[in-house]
């Protein structure tokens, strides 16, 4: 990827010096790395607020509860899990804190189910079909609210940013149902 910025990079300075327009890019580059910190510097206090809203509603135990609501779901798409598996418990709070937008909070329940996940594993160089299952919905990236996006259009000085809330959620439940339709499927081929 890195290669791929590298080549975009030199062949826009290299059109912009046979154009004669390299003080325009120069230019351009300056002001987009202006508005990169102002949008940058914008996102604190919006995800400083959203973070802590989330902090808020996990020591109120509010994802408790919506984690209990899902657990049984959540136990239809992942039966090889047993209930009282802790991977169970951090994929609701993970799939929580994506349905809330919120994907930097989500990670670190992500990261700890596939460790739940792999510590059951029987075979540590293949992953498992709940660890697939996990990944595609993960993925998949369904959210309720998109807060980041919605953060992001608002320090970039959007006139509605939360005009995106319905395709969002359209487009995302879509991505999340079909993600889960096809690794179903596909995981009676491979096992």
């Amino acid at each position: 990827m890195n290669y791929i910025f590298i080549f975009l990079i030199l062949i826009s300075f290299i059109c912009a010096i046979i154009n004669n327009k390299m003080d325009i890019v120069v230019d351009e580059l300056l002001k987009s790395s202006q508005r990169a910190v102002e949008i940058a510097l914008g996102l604190i206090g919006i995800m400083g607020f959203w973070l802590g809203i989330i902090n808020i509603a996990k020591k109120s135990g509010l994802i408790d509860i919506f984690s209990k609501l899902i657990k049984k779901t959540l136990l239809l798409i992942f039966p090889d899990l047993k209930e009282n598996n802790e991977a169970i418990s951090n994929i609701a709070l993970n799939i929580t804190a994506n349905a809330m937008g919120l994907t930097n909070a989500a990670t670190p329940f992500g990261i700890k189910a596939m460790e739940n996940m792999q510590k059951e594993n029987k075979d540590k160089q293949k992953a498992t079909n709940s660890m697939c299952t996990f990944l595609a919905i993960n993925t998949a990236g369904f959210q309720i609210v998109p807060a980041v996006v919605i953060a992001i259009l608002s320090a970039a000085k959007m006139s509605n940013p939360s005009q995106i809330i319905i395709p969002t959620l359209i487009v995302t439940t879509i991505a999340f149902i079909s993600a889960l339709f096809f690794v179903k499927i596909l995981e009676r081929f491979y096992k």
